[in-house]
């Protein structure tokens, strides 16, 4: 959520800001709706002490044996007059609260405007692989070499569901564990959270109202979802507190697995492993104070990337322009694998700086220690690592001539194999 102060002060710097991802915003309607609820407010608290002060004098005024007929008539009238703008000033902050929850977060300075097109690649790791022999795609290469189960994954769970079977299932869990021993070395903590979140989860996260078709809802009453990303159980884990200074940065990484809709049609390319219902996530979160949270950023890209240079796969690093980054960040960085088959690069980790977008939502603030001052947190979050993108580019970018898979080099401790054939 964005700063109600922003909006009503520098209303200009909000529109210019969000013109960057394409979002049109007229501030007309709130901002008459925000002068008539402050001047509500006062004319509503000028009333009630009034109300207050004349309260006062009943008992003196009975002592005295004087008539208070009249002024209790006036205390009724007031009465009547607090309860409708109470109801009134109600209905402005839900008006209120419901158009700024649907804005989305302001792009930093300094991301470009425009969408995928504006996107800048600012890192390339590695080169793309040749070949002396026809190279074969990740869908056949995992069913010949009995990795994956498509068919009887889609039969279990319906289309964009897969199933991991033998030493496919090794691999995917020696990734697992590669990314938590590197991160609980680099001194973040280990989470296990919940799959089942309520609906204050998503609003929290910026995912909600927006896009509550795109998760899995699980119940009628109420609003009960499968979570679509770690990160929206982790931004909840100090909603509605105040954090200790001492506690700032809190580095956090969970597993989980993720659930999504993913509404819409697949593309033919797209098949096998490259979109899916439900697929594993490493996530990386951090709670930072504001003047630590750019740093945090780097941070975070710079873990993201070691993962995947770790294993020696070919990659680039994009920093998204202003229209492709998630409602809910400021900045965004992608890293995205090479998949030959497809001929193009395809996001694997994306990591963000939310700023206090999603703590104002969650009100989610620290009290400095020099100060006492109350101030809301920053934010950030990145994958480290989802595997449903490394496995294809793993398979792919190193397949050898005779259909066998050489392993990377860190993941061979885990699995207790070198090739795959």
């Amino acid at each position: 959520m964005l700063d109600v102060n922003l909006l009503r002060n520098q209303p200009e710097v909000v529109v210019e800001g969000l013109a960057k991802r394409g979002y049109t915003l007229d501030l007309t309607e709130f901002l008459e709706l925000d002068a008539r609820r402050r001047a509500l407010l006062a004319e509503n608290e000028a009333l009630k002490a009034e109300r207050n002060r004349m309260n006062k004098e009943i008992p003196a005024m009975k002592k005295r044996g004087e008539d208070t007929t009249e002024l209790m008539a006036q205390l009724k009238e007031m009465a009547d007059r607090v309860k409708v703008m109470d109801e009134e000033q109600s209905q402005l902050d839900e008006k209120i609260r419901t158009f700024m929850l649907a804005l989305p977060n302001l792009p930093a300075e300094d991301v470009q405007a425009g969408g995928k097109e504006a996107n800048a690649v600012v890192k390339v790791f590695g080169e793309k692989p040749e070949w002396d022999f026809e190279p074969q795609n990740h869908v056949d290469l995992c069913t010949k070499l009995g990795l994956i189960d498509y068919e009887r994954g889609v039969k279990m769970g319906g289309n964009g569901f897969w199933l991991y079977t033998g030493k496919g299932a090794i691999l995917e869990w020696a990734l697992l564990n590669y990314f938590i021993e590197m991160h609980l070395k680099d001194g973040y903590e280990f989470m296990l959270p919940p799959h089942i979140l309520t609906y204050e989860c998503g609003l929290t996260a910026g995912q909600f109202p927006k896009f509550e078709e795109d998760v899995y809802r699980l119940t009628e009453e109420g609003f009960h979802f499968l979570l679509p990303t770690a990160e929206t159980a982790l931004i909840n884990l100090y909603r509605d507190e105040i954090m200790d200074d001492a506690m700032l940065p809190r580095k956090l990484f969970a597993y989980t697995p993720c659930y999504r809709r993913e509404a819409g049609t697949y593309r033919a390319s797209e098949r096998g492993m490259i979109r899916g219902h439900q697929f594993n996530k490493i996530e990386m979160f951090q709670y930072t104070k504001p003047e630590d949270s750019t740093k945090a950023l780097e941070e975070l890209i710079n873990k993201a990337c070691a993962l995947v240079e770790g294993l020696g796969l070919h990659y680039r690093l994009s920093k998204l322009a202003a229209g492709d980054c998630s409602a809910s960040m400021a900045t965004t960085y992608d890293i995205e694998l090479w998949l030959p088959s497809m001929n193009e690069y395809k996001e694997c980790s994306s990591v963000s700086n939310a700023r206090d977008y999603q703590a104002r939502r969650g009100n989610i603030r620290f009290r400095r220690a020099e100060t006492k001052k109350i101030e809301y947190v920053h934010t950030l979050n990145g994958s480290g690592l989802a595997t449903s993108r490394l496995m294809p580019a793993i398979v792919e970018q190193f397949q050898q001539g005779d259909g066998s898979i050489v392993v990377p080099e860190v993941l061979r401790k885990y699995t207790g194999f070198d090739v795959i054939k």
